[in-house]
């Protein structure tokens, strides 16, 4: 009688569990990675079309003021760049290949400045956040060495704390479609891509 019902108790504490509980294997399916390169509504555009990105988020690293403000950000003032965290799929994307794509649609070999804007606010970085990270930005940069008549320049650094930009900012190539556009062009980005980077220029996939 005794095992009968250590039996229904048991059972009835499997039932009991969550559902919503997240198994260990799908956790395992989600890595982070963080890129600088200019406006990050074009940068965050551009890493959606990647397939296995997960989600993007435009936001604030590299600096030294803590919860920077568009404002304070886009004047300078805090050491932080516009960037864009990653969260992807590594079994469908790998941190290297999100590495080719993020090459392809920046300007390497231009410092503090991505096409139209100027600043360090806006320079191209890539925040690794472990060994693995680092010595596989460092390869994809040394293999663009002498591929360009200038040095690349694009700074490869560790992760800092990464603030979300305000909500506005946000999937703003999916809310303003006509204005991010007209910023896009008016900006000359996808021309000195092309200028820089031929056939491969804009890549959304290695």
């Amino acid at each position: 009688m005794k095992r009968i019902l250590l039996g229904v108790l048991s059972l009835a504490l499997l039932l009991a569990l969550p559902l919503h509980v997240t198994p260990a294997s799908a956790q395992a399916k989600q890595a982070t990675a963080v890129f600088a390169g200019g406006c990050f509504w074009c940068l965050e555009s551009d890493m959606d079309k990647v397939k296995g990105v997960l989600s993007t988020t435009s936001g604030y690293t590299g600096g030294t003021v803590a919860n920077p403000t568009y404002e304070q950000v886009s004047a300078g003032s805090t050491g932080h760049a516009e960037s864009v965290k990653v969260v992807y799929d590594p079994s469908v994307v790998t941190y290297k290949e999100l590495l080719h794509v993020f090459w392809r649609n920046v300007d390497p070999v231009t410092a503090d400045a991505q096409f139209c804007d100027h600043g360090s606010q806006y320079r191209a970085a890539i925040f690794y956040g472990n060994d693995e990270e680092k010595q596989l930005a460092e390869a994809s940069k040394a293999e663009l060495k002498g591929r360009f008549k200038q040095p690349v320049v694009t700074q490869i650094v560790p992760a800092s704390t990464f603030y979300p930009a305000e909500d506005y900012h946000q999937d703003y190539y999916k809310k303003n479609p006509v204005k991010y556009k007209f910023y896009r062009l008016s900006c000359g980005r996808d021309r000195r891509l092309k200028e820089l980077w031929g056939n491969e220029a804009g890549a959304h996939s290695s």
